[in-house]
């Protein structure tokens, strides 16, 4: 019998509260193995975590990246520009991988499309509707250092600070200094606990 091993790259998601979810990301410059180890890495982490998307700066990497998985379709994008059609809006369930394990009502717009680059610096273009459009403005708003809970109306946002500082994850530490692989360093993790 023989036995193959497999190299399994899922990992630490930063949490609420690391200076780096709050940090607009840099855009890619080098389509190289590096950014396809990245890209390896988000798609792995996302899958073992559950998640519909995953952006780079919730592993510490600050560049315009991100991948996702909805409806069994799994993909990335890099430099993501983001396109919002028409003027109808959805309203729906919304939670974040950064934010574990509580989710709340958050308003977008139900179509968009996103024009990025994959991997290997091909052009790529994305439509897409209901979850796929929701994955999209989720994750291309972690790449301008905007979290879900900003796109809240006031009193859901109120309820959603309130229930992260009672979260039992509220405050972990992360200090871990991560270097771009395109040789940049950038944010330090650093959970601090909201008060």
């Amino acid at each position: 019998m023989v036995f193959t091993l497999v190299h399994v790259s899922v990992t630490p998601i930063r949490l609420f509260g690391d200076p780096v979810l709050r940090t607009p990301a840099d855009p890619v410059t080098s389509y190289d193995r590096e950014l396809r180890r990245l890209v390896k890495d988000l798609t792995e982490t996302m899958l073992d975590a559950g998640g519909a998307g995953l952006a780079a700066p919730q592993l510490g990497v600050s560049l315009r990246v991100f991948t996702y998985c909805v409806d069994d379709e799994i993909g990335h994008l890099v430099n993501p520009v983001v396109d919002l059609v028409g003027n109808e809006e959805q309203d729906g369930e919304e939670g974040c991988l950064s934010i574990p394990g509580l989710f709340f009502d958050c308003m977008r717009h139900l179509h968009v499309v996103a024009k990025g680059m994959n991997m290997h610096g091909e052009p790529v273009t994305i439509e897409g509707s209901e979850m796929l459009a929701r994955c999209v403005q989720h994750e291309t708003d972690h790449l301008d250092g905007v979290l879900f809970i900003d796109r809240l109306d006031t009193e859901t946002r109120r309820a959603a600070l309130k229930s992260i500082r009672a979260a039992e994850w509220n405050g972990e530490h992360m200090a871990e200094v991560k270097v771009s692989p395109h040789g940049r360093p950038f944010a330090l993790g650093g959970a601090r606990a909201l008060r």
